[in-house]
């Protein structure tokens, strides 16, 4: 959780190593076509309303930046399809492409993870304490759901449409199927033993 202008920082660096960008680098800004500007816009947006909405100091300038960034946050969350709330994914993220994503604000997700278009990671029907945990470094293929009170370990890799809901304690599981089921351990070139 970022709770000063330090962690906003490192969230920040983390976030723009995960994306592949390097601070120098105007490459993604310079093709109208890239959607890798509007995604690094968003995430930095969703660690700024982190930060001033963790650090409030209760001054009426504080205020009115937090209600400036969160303006420009739900803009960004609307305009790429993200319903993703702060606070609740750790630093690396690492968001692939422009498209529905939604996760539960409860949900807690580790450092370094990747997600792709059309997750969701949320709840039960008439569930709503019951909400997934993910670990460091997990990978959320396409169209992946999550859902339940689960936890998912450290280096997993979920499968694309697969439907997760139980949980996968064995570090560096792969979870594919409908619903979901481990398939063997990934290893860090991503293959499958």
């Amino acid at each position: 959780m970022i709770d000063s202008k330090i962690m906003y920082s490192y969230y920040l660096d983390e976030d723009r190593k995960a994306l592949g960008i390097t601070k120098n680098n105007c490459r993604i800004f310079s093709n109208i076509f890239n959607t890798e500007s509007d995604i690094w816009k968003f995430q930095k947006s969703l660690r700024r309303c982190e930060y001033l909405f963790n650090c409030d100091n209760g001054t009426i300038y504080w205020k009115l930046k937090k209600f400036i960034a969160a303006y420009r946050f739900k803009n960004l969350s609307v305009k790429l399809g993200f319903t993703i709330m702060p606070n609740c994914i750790g630093p690396g993220l690492r968001i692939m492409h422009r498209g529905t994503i939604v996760i539960n604000g409860n949900c807690k997700i580790g450092n370094n993870c990747t997600l792709n278009i059309d997750v969701n990671i949320g709840t039960n029907a008439g569930y709503i304490n019951k909400i997934p945990n993910l670990g460091n470094n997990v990978y959320v293929g396409p169209g992946a759901k999550l859902f339940g009170d689960i936890y998912i370990a450290d280096n997993c890799a979920i499968g694309a449409n697969s439907v997760v809901n139980k949980s996968f304690l064995q570090k560096g599981s792969l979870i594919v199927g409908v619903p979901a089921i481990y398939k063997g351990v990934v290893t860090r070139d991503l293959r499958v033993i």
